[in-house]
């Protein structure tokens, strides 16, 4: 774990941020103590693409509705 100052921070942001960037927490102090510590973010798995079409398709066997927007309500509230 690397350590800077407030004022490194300030001064030479570039150098800190290249060191999270490789993995580093960096420990920040302000008149010798600690108060703050800087860390990457943790890398989150890519999610696997979805298959809108698919989905779509269960979700909504049917397909679409035809027609106006009364039919659509009508379709909607089946046998209420």
């Amino acid at each position: 774990m690397k350590t800077a100052t407030s004022a490194d921070l300030r001064n030479r942001f570039a150098t800190v941020s290249k060191w999270i960037h490789q993995g580093e927490s960096v420990v920040i102090t302000k008149r010798g103590r600690p108060f703050a510590t800087l860390a990457p973010t943790r890398r989150r798995k890519a999610l696997p693409p979805l298959d809108r079409l698919a989905r779509l398709q269960k979700n909504f066997p049917e397909g679409p509705v035809k027609g106006d927007a009364r039919d659509i309500v009508n379709h909607d509230r089946g046998d209420r």
